[in-house]
């Protein structure tokens, strides 16, 4: 049997905030958005068909979990919701809360901007507060 294990570039790219019974929960590392990445803990999973039925139900589920910790922290005027793997084939799904006066917007968010990772300190306070809102403890 194949294990899990995180891709590197998701793991280089991000920051863990939680792990729900199906995805580990990651910041992505741009402070231009507020921006998770859900990574089902499924070995060998690329497309979402490659998720069982119920683990599909349990992947919907936690990306409204998600989009709703977004919605309450960051009150955005949109919710990104994507399922792309051109450059990551790892299934991975992007919830990105975004804003009229967002640097991209209405573009998507790819190739917009460059990155702007978050400083040390700023990195810490948005995964302790999305933990709180995801209600786990913070640090």
């Amino acid at each position: 049997m194949t294990t899990w294990h995180l891709d590197p570039r998701l793991a280089d790219d991000s920051a863990p905030v939680i792990e729900l019974p199906l995805c580990e929960v990651r910041l992505m590392d741009d402070a231009n958005h507020p921006w998770l990445i859900l990574v089902p803990r499924v070995p060998e999973a690329v497309e979402i068909i490659d998720l069982d039925p119920a683990q599909r139900t349990r992947l919907s589920a936690e990306i409204d979990l998600a989009s709703r910790v977004l919605k309450t922290l960051f009150r955005p005027d949109k919710l990104n919701v994507a399922a792309l793997g051109n450059q990551v084939p790892q299934l991975h799904v992007h919830v990105i809360a975004r804003f009229h006066n967002d640097i991209a917007w209405p573009r998507p968010v790819w190739g917009a901007a460059n990155a702007r990772p978050y400083a040390p300190e700023e990195l810490v306070q948005r995964v302790n507060a999305l933990r709180a809102a995801f209600g786990a403890r913070p640090g």
